[in-house]
């Protein structure tokens, strides 16, 4: 399954750019030679052969996309339209819908919208497929093929059909393309507790959460109760960037360790002194979109017991991509780690479990809508330690009697996103029980202090 980037990376992606060595390799055995003259026996056969003439281009790339997708989904040869489409991931805005999406057996699937743009706006699904644009049949096609019809001048119109999991009819929708303009944070203060709505990892990311800390500060004249840190849908991004968010609530201890093929190719980054929040309650909101980089905040958070993850378990993704380059404009993007949580976990196919299950009422697809993650794709890598099966859990969640409102019965109550709603209200009632712990403190304190005189 390859991945093409219109919204947000969805690899945790080292950003060095690594010369592939080009000196002498190890030596190769009599196996090898022969591999390779069955390669070039193929090679040869099919360029003399093939019922319409192909060039070298085509065959050795052929060839490079072949070996890398029958490792994991994940390893991919990049070539000059990957490296647009990751610079718009990183750094730029375009002309689009706002939707990142990935290849499937031939199929269009939508990975992920993003929030408050055309496709998001018009109720697009993570697991949704396009099966035609502007009335024309895409199955089959490439997927840079299809991202390029969707993109477009700002203002212009595109239909897409849509077939959603579930539903027996198609979907059609008309969407007018405008300005995707990549603002990796979002914040705002409801009631008395800061919201900030992280959507990707890019090159801004974890200044843009320190700034929306100290903006929630400013905007209340102090401190709020606490955070809801929202990582739904967000599917990851830099590394770096993962790092420096999670360095924003934690004071100190290791963030993520990844660890390569040999059993000493070990690397640990930890939090630098200093909680940007000051130690205040945080819920980290998570779903089934919550992958990667997402997935490293939420579970050095989590293992540190500085936050409660709330909402769904996570994609589960737990493998670091390298770029190594090749080329002037082109690269491979190579697996060449798996990530741990501080606590030793690895996510992979397992994802990060929540410690409040919270199902999302107010969608109405709910309870019928299929849900993916890293475990459903072809030749994803094994983790060896097993987790518990998640599915019994998930099911089970959703009989809990706490969780019963319809959302004809929420819509009622003015609550359009009931994880949300349901974070906030534990946000302000530990912030406020904080609040009265720290106030008897300090009579306790003072009382004390007289009695001493």
């Amino acid at each position: 399954m390859k991945t093409r980037l219109l919204q947000a990376a969805a690899l945790v992606t080292t950003v060095a750019m690594v010369p592939v060595a080009t000196g002498a390799m190890a030596a190769v055995d009599t196996s090898t030679y022969r591999a390779m003259d069955q390669f070039l026996d193929v090679y040869n056969r099919v360029k003399a052969d093939y019922v319409d003439k192909v060039t070298d281009e085509q065959l050795i790339k052929g060839a490079i996309d072949g070996m890398l997708s029958s490792l994991d989904p994940h390893s991919s040869y990049v070539d000059a339209s990957d490296f647009d489409n990751m610079r718009i991931a990183t750094e730029g805005n375009y002309g689009g819908l706002g939707l990142t999406v990935s290849m499937e057996d031939g199929a269009v699937k939508v990975v992920a919208p993003q929030e408050d743009t055309p496709a998001g706006r018009a109720g697009i699904k993570s697991g949704d497929y396009i099966t035609h644009i502007d009335g024309k049949l895409i199955y089959g096609g490439t997927l840079d093929e299809a991202t390029s019809q969707m993109r477009g001048k700002p203002g212009s119109k595109v239909s897409l059909t849509l077939v959603r999991p579930g539903r027996d009819k198609p979907i059609e929708v008309t969407l007018v393309r405008e300005v995707i303009v990549q603002r990796p944070v979002k914040w705002e203060v409801k009631g008395q507790v800061g919201y900030i709505n992280i959507n990707t990892f890019s090159e801004q990311t974890g200044a843009d959460t320190r700034a929306a800390i100290m903006a929630i500060d400013k905007a209340l004249g102090r401190k709020p109760l606490g955070y809801v840190v929202d990582l739904r849908e967000n599917g990851g991004g830099l590394l770096t960037q993962a790092i420096a968010v999670s360095d924003a609530f934690l004071d100190r201890g290791e963030i993520v360790s990844q660890r390569g093929r040999e059993k000493g190719d070990i690397e640990r980054y930890f939090a630098k002194a200093g909680d940007d929040a000051k130690g205040l309650p945080i819920v980290v909101l998570t779903d089934s979109g919550t992958a990667s980089a997402s997935e490293i905040v939420a579970g050095a958070l989590q293992d540190h017991h500085r936050a409660l993850v709330m909402g769904e378990r996570t994609f589960g993704k737990g493998s670091v991509q390298t770029l190594l380059q090749i080329g002037p404009r082109t690269a491979l993007r190579l697996t060449t780690a798996r990530y741990f949580t501080p606590s030793g976990k690895s996510v992979q196919e397992g994802g990060i479990e929540p410690d409040i299950r919270v199902p999302q009422l107010s969608d109405p697809d709910y309870k019928t809508r299929p849900v993916f993650r890293e475990a459903d794709l072809r030749r994803h890598l094994i983790n060896e330690i097993k987790s518990p099966d998640n599915k019994v859990l998930e099911e089970d969640v959703k009989d809990d009697p706490r969780f019963a409102a319809t959302p004809e019965q929420l819509k009622k109550q003015g609550i359009d996103d009931f994880q949300l709603w349901y974070a906030l209200k534990t946000v302000a009632r530990l912030g406020g029980q904080q609040q009265v712990a720290a106030v008897t403190q300090s009579m306790a304190s003072a009382t004390a202090a007289k009695a001493t005189k």
